[in-house]
Order: structure tokens, then C-alpha cells, then sequence
């Protein structure tokens, strides 16, 4: 069942437009939260030096940098993408935090990854499982690469619960074609992102795809009165 039934060229259009406002975009529409909600998925998912990590739906590279950083000249991080021009800006920001060694960036398919079984110990998706066609093939996929005992963390927003605050989430997001003309972009495109989120699973019900997908463990990290969620699976 797709998750996500927007085409996948449209999505990849939508993202070549927004790629230049990207990163202002996202301060913007979460108040600069998004920066401390990486901070506490690095706490929960404990990266070692040398790790192999693998960080799907890349964008401008701001997880993958930060993945590099703790794993440090004998780990690896590969950045991967559908969209080259995210992969562009990616590469400027690697390249600024001196991190080139320890990355490569790829353009793929987050539902079709190219490499062997048992690849990684980490893979990370940062606000992107919702853009993809079917969640539960990505899931599924990352899965087949991790290694045993590997973790996959899934940092993306989410639905409150609490019916008070679901009503002020609810209300924030329609705030976002005001954003748009802020940074002067296509308001439909921020339509789309505001749809993308209040249609996506529950905390919950994501947390029920890992574990059919055969992860163990799984934990739910709620941010922001469940604005957000961090999920971690473990591999078998």
C-alpha cells in the first residue's frame, strides 16, 4: 500500500524548486527545533567511530555531516538521494565541514538501495520516509543492508495525540503558504508539505511497520508534544 500517493516525479520536481530555501524552510516552519531534535536522535542512537552509516533521503546533508563527524576517519557515510540538486547543495556543506573523506554522496532510490546485504550498522532517514512512494518497502530495504544488531532511525514529524494540542498542530500548518511567500516560493509546493504530514502514519502505526518489517525494540522518542518522533529499530 503506498504510503505516499503523490507521483514520484512530481515529488522529485517539488524538491528541485524548494533545494535553494531548503534549509531556511525547515528553520523556519519548525521555530529551529529541528536542529535540537537531531541532537536527542544522536543521543539515542549512540554512533561509534567507525561505524558504517548510511543516511537515506539526504538532502542538503545535514544528518549525514553529523553522522561523519561521529564516526569519525575510520567510519564511513554515505548521503544518499533521489534529487541532484539537494545532492549539490549537499556537497558545498560536506565539503565546508571538511568531511569529504568520510562521505559519499549518491543519487538512488531509498526504495531500491543499491548495495549488499549487511552493509551497515546505521541507516537514518530525516524527514523524508513521508515523501516516498511506500514506507514499507524502505523499511523493508533498510532492513536487508543493515547488519545484525544494526539500528535504523527514522527522525520525522508526526500527529499529536492530545486532542488540545492536535488542534493548535493542526492550525500551525496552515500557516504554511504564509512561509512560502516569506522566502517568495511556490505556495502549492509548501501545501504539499503540510499535506504529506498531517496524511502520514501515527507514531504508533509507524512503530507497528518496523516491528513487521522484522525490527526489534523498536522506541518511540515523542518531540514537542508529538509535533515529532524519533524511531529506532534493531535488526535480528
Amino acid at each position: 500500500m503506498l504510503t505516499n500517493k503523490v507521483p514520484e516525479k512530481d515529488v522529485h520536481d517539488l524538491f528541485s524548486r524548494v533545494a535553494p530555501n531548503y534549509d531556511k524552510m525547515n528553520d523556519l516552519i519548525s521555530l529551529g527545533t529541528q536542529r535540537l531534535w537531531r541532537k536527542k536522535l544522536f543521543k539515542k542512537l549512540a554512533v561509534k567511530p567507525g561505524d558504517f552509516a548510511l543516511d537515506l533521503c539526504c538532502g542538503t546533508g545535514d544528518l549525514t555531516i553529523a553522522l561523519a563527524q561521529q564516526v569519525g576517519p575510520s567510519g564511513n557515510v554515505v548521503g544518499l538521494d533521489f534529487n541532484e540538486d539537494m545532492l549539490a547543495l549537499a556537497y558545498d556543506k560536506v565539503l565546508t565541514a571538511g568531511v569529504e573523506k568520510e562521505v559519499q554522496l549518491r543519487q538512488a532510490d531509498a526504495m531500491n538501495l543499491p548495495y549488499e546485504d549487511e552493509s551497515f550498522n546505521i541507516v537514518t532517514i530525516g524527514f523524508g520516509l513521508r515523501n516516498v512512494p511506500d514506507a514499507n518497502q524502505v523499511l523493508r530495504e533498510v532492513y536487508r543492508v543493515l547488519k545484525p544488531g544494526g539500528k535504523f532511525a527514522v527522525l520525522e514529524t508526526s500527529q499529536p495525540t492530545n486532542p488540545i494540542v492536535k488542534v493548535g498542530w493542526k492550525a500551525y500548518f496552515k500557516l504554511f503558504p504564509k512561509f512560502a511567500k516569506l522566502l517568495h516560493s511556490n505556495v502549492s509546493d509548501y501545501q504539499y508539505l503540510s499535506q504529506t504530514t498531517n496524511k502520514f502514519v501515527s507514531a504508533n502505526q509507524l512503530k507497528q511497520m518496523f516491528e513487521q518489517a522484522g525490527y526489534h525494540d523498536v522506541s518511540i522518542t515523542k518531540l514537542n508534544l508529538g509535533a515529532g518522533a524519533i524511531h529506532i529499530g534493531i535488526k535480528n
